[in-house]
């Protein structure tokens, strides 16, 4: 199968402020030598602690983080990014139906074929059409989120970036969006850089998986290989605090 995204020898660098205080300024080294291939169809798991690079490299992806060095070849056009917090994703002003419909009014699509391809849409992530009609802070996280992965997906993708997507929800909806991407990705043929600290929601998601800290690819490969045989310290005790024994 081909490869839809390949990674090589990534460094990413940003400035910060040394204190709050100070107008000075250092340099942050946030990935360091990444190296990895994701496959078409793929389902690939990122983990690690909060700050150690995820969602550095996920900007990277995305075009958004300009400053690195390395190369980054990705053979899929537009991809897009599911959040933690569909706010951030969600015009709050607008409703659900003018948000869902703004990638293809950008592109011109006429607006009966618009209509038709939410109400589809809509169809294929479990929300009743009449959603159409209310506002994000209406709508239960879970519903948010299932309307954030629809507009990614009328953006015409078949790459998503899922970043921490199920972490704000409660144990039942998690369950509940997490078999609506297993879905999606097996009806669409969707590639999914699945982005979490949690190793047991990760276990149910992916086929492969990339253990990070500070920055470094410390550990990969199949999630069977990993969870029952982990090589490095670090997984092991990542695996030991998720309560997964080997």
């Amino acid at each position: 199968m081909a490869a839809i995204l390949e990674v090589k020898d990534l460094n990413v660098y940003y400035t910060e402020k040394k204190s709050i205080l100070k107008s000075a300024q250092t340099l942050k080294h946030a990935l360091k030598d990444v190296s990895f291939t994701m496959e078409e169809g793929e389902i690939l798991g990122l983990v690690g602690e909060s700050g150690c690079g995820k969602t550095s490299l996920a900007k990277a992806i995305l075009g958004m983080q300009k400053r690195y060095d390395g190369e980054i070849i990705l053979n899929s056009p537009n991809p897009q990014m599911v959040f933690q917090d569909p706010y951030s994703s969600l015009n709050p002003a607008k409703r659900i139906g003018w948000i869902l419909e703004e990638p293809m009014r950008i592109k011109k699509i006429p607006i009966e074929e618009r209509r038709q391809r939410v109400d589809e849409m809509l169809d294929k992530v479990g929300l009743d059409r009449s959603c159409k009609e209310h506002y994000p802070n209406e709508l239960s996280g879970g519903q948010r989120q299932r309307v954030a992965i629809a507009q990614a997906l009328l953006s015409d993708t078949r790459f998503l970036i899922a970043d921490e997507p199920v972490s704000a929800l409660d144990v039942t909806i998690q369950a509940q969006i997490i078999r609506l991407l297993l879905k999606l990705q097996k009806e669409m043929g969707l590639s999914i850089l699945f982005i979490s600290h949690d190793l047991r929601v990760v276990y149910q998601m992916c086929n492969r998986v990339l253990i990070m800290k500070n920055g470094v690819i410390i550990e990969q490969g199949e999630i069977e290989d990993i969870y029952q045989n982990p090589q490095n310290d670090y997984t092991k005790l990542l695996l030991e605090a998720a309560g997964i024994d080997e």
